[in-house]
This record gives C-alpha cells, sequence and structure tokens, in this order.
C-alpha cells in the first residue's frame, strides 16, 4: 500500500532538469559568415553551386554546434553535467552564482582539483560539494543560464537520495538481508 509520503517521493523522482549549454547567438552569427566564404571559394567555378555548398556548410557548422553542445541533467537522483554523472548521495549544498561570483569562481577562485563544465557567453554558475571521501574533485563548478532552477533541481535530487537510502535499509532488512 502506498503512502502519501511515498506519492510525494514518488512525485518528485519524476521532476527532471535538463539545460543544453549551446553557444550563443553571436556565435551562431559568426558561423553563417562560412555562407559567403564558401560561395567566394566556388564562384569561379559555378556561382550557383558555391551559394548552394556555402550555405549548406554554415548550416551544418550550425547544426553541429547546438546538437553537440554539452547537455546538463537532473534525472531522479542522477546529476549528469557532460559526459561526468554523479548520483545526488554525494552531492552537498549547491551554491548559487551570478555575476562577479560566478566569474570568480570558474576562473581565479578555481581549485585545479575541482570538476568543472565551463562556457563562455553563460554567465551564470552553480557550485556543488562532492561529500564522496574517495572522489578527488571537491567539488563541481557547472556554468548554466538558469542557475536558481539547477540548484533547486540539485537540491531535490539530494532529498530525494536521502529519502530513499532508508527505504533501502528497511527494504533489506524486511526481505532478511543485512
Amino acid at each position: 500500500m502506498r503512502t502519501s509520503t511515498d506519492s510525494v517521493t514518488h512525485t518528485r523522482l519524476m521532476q527532471n532538469y535538463q539545460e543544453r549549454l549551446t553557444p550563443s547567438l553571436w556565435v551562431f552569427g559568426g558561423a553563417t559568415v562560412l555562407a559567403p566564404m564558401g560561395a567566394l571559394v566556388l564562384t569561379p567555378i559555378d556561382s550557383t553551386l558555391g551559394l548552394i555548398v556555402g550555405s549548406l556548410l554554415a548550416l551544418a557548422v550550425i547544426v553541429a554546434m547546438a546538437t553537440l553542445s554539452a547537455k546538463i541533467t537532473v534525472n531522479g537522483t542522477v546529476f549528469r553535467a557532460g559526459r561526468a554523472q554523479i548520483d545526488a548521495k554525494w552531492l552537498g549544498q549547491p551554491e548559487q552564482l551570478t555575476g562577479e561570483e560566478a566569474r570568480a569562481a570558474r576562473g581565479v577562485n578555481l581549485d585545479h582539483r575541482a570538476w568543472h563544465l565551463v562556457r563562455s557567453g553563460i554567465d551564470g554558475a552553480v557550485r556543488v560539494p562532492i561529500t564522496d571521501p574517495d572522489d578527488p574533485a571537491p567539488y563541481w563548478v557547472i556554468s548554466t543560464r538558469t542557475p536558481d532552477r539547477l540548484a533547486a533541481a540539485i537540491e531535490n535530487a539530494r532529498r530525494d537520495a536521502s529519502a530513499e537510502a532508508p527505504r533501502a535499509h528497511l527494504a533489506g532488512d524486511a526481505s532478511g538481508e543485512a
């Protein structure tokens, strides 16, 4: 039988956060310069071919920049930033950083042991302490456009992970396992 507490925990587990760290519009605008460059190179051969190839080249670069950008997700109790992932039970209290704090966290105050996913053109950041004694990184620094939402999602995942730990222990006791 499901209790109301289980229902709340289950609902919270279903909450997700997702963000793709795409380049800024200025970078995409700069990539469009490839169209006339490609056209100029191929104009002596065929100007129509040059326009088509140049436009396709610019479009391919823009699509690649968008689809290959790093992704940040919080799904259940798993936090992923780029290729790295960690269970929320090993995360400390997330700290939202904006403005000068974020610049300092990504620059002069960045510990060389810290794991970081930093993107230029993205002003906000979140610093998350790592509580796993076996992890050499003391914290993660992640660039984000919405530090408040990411910090809230990490905090929810931490709460869910701490709520799951006692239930998993009780389930082990009920089955006769130690």
